[in-house]
């Protein structure tokens, strides 16, 4: 109970945050085109990517789903980062994506805007629709039910890889922009202390170059 409270209340704070997205979900596939589609059609493969690229390559700072699930810290990640992070990025794809989204938004006090976030509600809310009608026609038995319900996970499925690749490409302009690929000054690395997690209620505070 209290875990899942620390969860609601670290989501509470990032709408709190003053820094945006360089590139909304809206604007990341004319951001950078070409990588959109390499996520949408390599998509475990980007996330491992990010994810080594948002630990700035230090794979002694990874912990499973960067911190923020209860499994992080409990499946031997100091012994073998490598093999952990390709593991989560295959088994729990969704949550791997998530988590680096988590890692660089408190990194820099980066919110998400109400267009993202109602983006992302509908991919939701588009998958427990798949879902319920899915069990529906399971019970039913209905012909014309049953195929409304698999165009309708269809449907789900395209949403969701679109929104993910989206996603990934949002976080790798964000952190060309960090490490200066987009013009500006290069972001030092920060201490291990400084990587907010849930036990940390307050991000360090980082201001972003215009």
């Amino acid at each position: 109970m209290a875990a899942s409270q620390a969860y609601m209340d670290k989501a509470q704070l990032r709408q709190s945050y003053r820094n945006v997205w360089h590139t909304d979900l809206t604007s990341a596939i004319q951001a950078d085109f070409p990588y959109c589609c390499l996520s949408l059609w390599c998509g475990p493969c980007i996330s491992y990517m990010l994810r080594r690229r948002a630990l700035y390559n230090d794979m002694s700072r990874y912990v499973c789903c960067a911190g923020y699930m209860p499994c992080s810290g409990r499946c031997g990640e100091s012994k073998c980062p490598e093999l952990c992070l390709a593991t989560e990025v295959f088994l729990c794809f969704g949550s791997s994506v998530a988590s680096t989204r988590f890692l660089l938004q408190d990194e820099f006090n980066i919110q998400t805007t109400q267009c993202d976030n109602c983006i992302i509600g509908f991919m939701f809310c588009l998958q427990q629709l798949a879902c319920i009608c899915s069990l529906v026609a399971c019970i039913v038995g209905n012909q014309e039910l049953s195929e409304a319900s698999q165009a309708i996970s269809c449907l789900s499925d395209m949403v969701y890889w679109t929104v993910c690749s989206c996603m990934q490409t949002q976080h790798k302009v964000e952190m060309d922009k960090r490490d200066g690929k987009l013009g500006g000054a290069v972001m030092a690395v920060p201490p291990m202390q400084q990587m907010s997690r849930i036990d940390q209620p307050v991000p360090p505070h980082v201001v972003q170059a215009p």
